[in-house]
């Protein structure tokens, strides 16, 4: 406190002290969730040397915060309940099943001429050609090829399956390149799989042109590839949207492959199933023998790509057209 101007000071007393008052910031007031509302202490400031004073508490109601905006959340669209790869709550992301057939192979590799690539195993020769999204990879092997001289070199390729309208008729095996490993750092698939070891995701059926059971693989869907297949020829889309259905030895499958019935209405019919498996190719049969169930058989397979009856009806009249046409062209006379 103050003292009175015309006394002197006594020794004891402490020396007089300057206050200076600083008039405080306002704060700016956060609002308070309703779910937990914090008791509010209000401070009185004092001078220096006097003793504060902390008055009790004073509890502020929660009514009061019943006026404040709440903010609401915005309606979630069903695409964004579970984003793909999102973590599933175990740390492992949620597995999306597609539709795939993938593999390794190890054989002899050639070229001729015309850089045709062939890859012999098992004494046997299989063509090996590449879509153009592999071309680099294409021309990276012929160069190892030629530098190595192609030897068991181990591919990681798509297993192609021709199959021919008459059902006695065999099937012609083939594969496309989708690339090689070099034995350094393998990583991705060809870390991930043996020799002839291939990953087969797909519909579990007979085919009316096969005798063996097949895993149908089809294209999986995208937006970008449904807008292509609306603009594009009837030839193109069903060329773009063809499956391949490659055959499977199964012996005690957990569900047996679909079979069409024509005596059969619609639906009593059933469908196929999706299975994941892991299989081995057997170059002395051409075929594919399952080695592992990598999931449990779905019924309902993940959405896909396929090409209308009446889009496969107006590609093969077109090509007929074209055929008859280039026939009925006079051929050019030879003068000696």
């Amino acid at each position: 406190m103050a003292a009175k101007k015309d006394k002197k000071p006594q020794p004891s007393e402490q020396p007089k002290q300057t206050l200076l008052f600083l008039k405080p910031k306002p704060v700016e007031e956060t609002p308070v969730p309703i779910q937990e509302v914090a008791p509010v202490v209000e401070v009185v400031e004092k001078p220096i040397g006097e003793t504060p004073v902390i008055p009790k508490p004073v509890l502020k109601s929660p009514k009061i915060l019943k006026d404040l905006p709440q903010k609401k959340d915005a309606p979630i669209e069903k695409s964004e309940i579970v984003p793909d790869n999102q973590d599933n709550g175990d740390g492992q992301p949620d597995h999306q099943p597609i539709f795939q057939a993938v593999g390794i192979i190890v054989g002899d590799v050639r070229f001729d001429e015309e850089a045709k690539g062939t890859v012999t195993i098992a004494q046997k020769e299989y063509s090996l050609f590449y879509a153009s999204k592999h071309r680099y990879a294409y021309d990276a092997l012929q160069k190892e090829v030629k530098a190595t001289g192609g030897e068991q070199v181990r591919l990681i390729v798509y297993p192609k399956v021709m199959h021919f309208p008459k059902r006695e008729q065999p099937y012609l095996m083939s594969f496309q390149l989708v690339g090689f490993d070099r034995s350094r750092e393998a990583t991705g698939i060809a870390k991930e799989l043996q020799d002839f070891e291939f990953r087969l995701c797909g519909l579990w059926q007979f085919i009316p042109v096969c005798q063996t059971p097949c895993i149908s693989v089809f294209k999986n869907f995208n937006k970008e590839r449904l807008e292509y297949i609306k603009s594009a020829e009837p030839e193109k889309k069903v060329r773009f949207m063809k499956a391949s259905h490659v055959p499977l030895i199964w012996r005690d499958a957990p569900v047996r492959p679909f079979r069409f019935n024509p005596k059969l209405d619609k639906e009593q019919q059933g469908h196929s199933s999706f299975v994941e498996v892991l299989a081995k190719f057997l170059p002395e049969r051409d075929v594919f023998g399952f080695s592992k169930l990598l999931s449990e058989p779905m019924e309902k397979a993940p959405n896909f790509l396929k090409a209308r009856k009446e889009d496969k009806a107006e590609a093969l009249k077109n090509k007929m057209q074209l055929q008859r046409s280039q026939s009925q062209k006079p051929k050019k006379k030879v003068w000696g």
